[in-house]
């Protein structure tokens, strides 16, 4: 049977994913995209924006003693990234995983970073490293109503019945 609006709490987990400014100006969010969407996680939202500052300190607030943290903003602010919310089944584990890890060299082929980042500075993506870090930062780059809760008619074909 079809399935209800009433799905599964566990096939509603979502993560935030930013397609970092080096990624959209090699051209390759639909790259990024199409991994997910072929993984079978459902998007619920996406918006092209140039982040700014007082964004970037919120997202980034563990970082902002780092002595990095400077050349961090510069690169963020350098040109237009997308954030992406995405929902299903461990999609926060699933994602890091796909993305693979933050120094290019050690990530592994296959993974989004593997394939296509070649330096730890311009790793191309970030995805939200727990459930609860994703609530705190999808609340931080999208509004409440800019979140499209919508059924997915390949849910049973992803996940079985």
């Amino acid at each position: 049977p079809p399935c209800a609006p009433t799905a599964l709490p566990e096939l509603r987990e979502q993560t935030l994913v930013l397609v970092k400014p080096d990624a959209v100006q090699r051209r390759l969010v639909g790259d990024v995209i199409g991994r997910f969407e072929r993984r079978g996680f459902k998007l619920v939202a996406m918006k092209l924006l140039q982040a700014d500052r007082g964004l970037l300190d919120k997202h980034y607030q563990q970082l902002r003693q780092k002595p990095f943290y400077p050349a961090l903003l510069a690169y963020m602010t350098s040109g237009p990234l997308v954030a992406m919310v995405w929902e299903g089944y461990n999609v926060v584990r699933s994602s890091r995983a796909m993305v693979g890890d933050t120094d290019s060299a050690q990530a592994a082929a296959g993974t989004i970073r593997g394939d296509f980042s070649m330096h730890v500075s311009r790793n191309v993506v970030h995805a939200s490293d727990s459930v609860e870090t994703a609530l705190r930062e999808i609340g931080f780059w999208f509004q409440r109503d800019e979140l499209v809760a919508w059924e997915s008619s390949d849910r049973d074909y992803t996940y079985g019945p």
